[in-house]
């Protein structure tokens, strides 16, 4: 089950998130090989068009457990002040081909508005 968390989102900020990830027995979670992603919508239904991709990195080594999700203050800019939805996911290729998905963090991000600009 993928972790639950509450953002606060600056509208037209960068913003960079630090995730470091664990396994079970409290050892960082090795990412040799995976992939991440993240995305972010107005409401889980939201089309495709209402969809906002992080940049989600694994930095090297990949052993590290480290995944670093980035948006950029256009990004942000471009986003309506108001609740979103969003989640964070890890996958990579098994030894039969198969790609395995994890979903580790999901959430709400409120976006803030900005008088600035």
């Amino acid at each position: 089950m993928a972790q639950y968390e509450e953002l606060t989102i600056d509208q037209g900020n960068d913003v960079t998130i630090t995730l470091n990830l664990t396994d079970t027995t409290g050892a960082k979670k090795n990412l040799t090989n995976h992939v991440a992603t993240a995305k972010l919508k107005k409401n889980y239904n939201s089309d495709s068009s209402d969809t906002t991709s992080f940049t989600a990195a694994i930095p090297t080594p990949a052993t590290n457990g480290v995944i670093t999700l980035a948006l950029t203050n256009a990004q942000t800019d471009a986003l309506k002040a108001g609740r979103y939805v969003y989640d964070v996911e890890i996958s990579f290729v098994d030894s039969d081909t198969n790609t395995i998905r994890e979903r580790i963090l999901e959430g709400r991000a409120q976006i803030t508005p900005s008088v600035t600009k």
